[in-house]
């Protein structure tokens, strides 16, 4: 990338090699980035190098917040919880837990 481009990541956190683009931030070679999603998420360290880069603005992974894509999963998550309490396994469980025929 030429040095006044803007990297914006919206995708995987694994794709940006995050070292890699604090240092190009540091260095000049890359004007500025966005992340809405990193290697390791949550990030939770206030002493993070990513959060003390002023040319980098790191969201918290809300790149698919639309009010739609929130409602269909507060939805999604409900009927997942009503199945689990029926004693059904969950529509969509989380691979490789069981599912929960245990309850009254």
């Amino acid at each position: 990338m030429k040095p006044t481009a803007t990297l914006v990541n919206t995708g995987r956190g694994g794709v940006v090699d995050e070292a890699a683009l604090l240092t190009a931030l540091h260095d000049g070679s890359l004007h500025s980035a966005g992340l809405d999603v990193m290697t390791n998420e949550p990030r939770t360290d206030p002493s993070d190098p990513l959060f003390a880069e002023p040319h980098l603005v790191v969201l918290p992974h809300v790149g698919s917040a639309t009010e739609a894509t929130r409602a269909a999963m507060v939805e999604l998550a409900a009927r997942n919880i009503e199945a689990v309490l029926d004693g059904e396994r969950a529509p969509t469980p989380v691979p490789g837990t069981p599912g929960r025929t245990d309850l009254p």
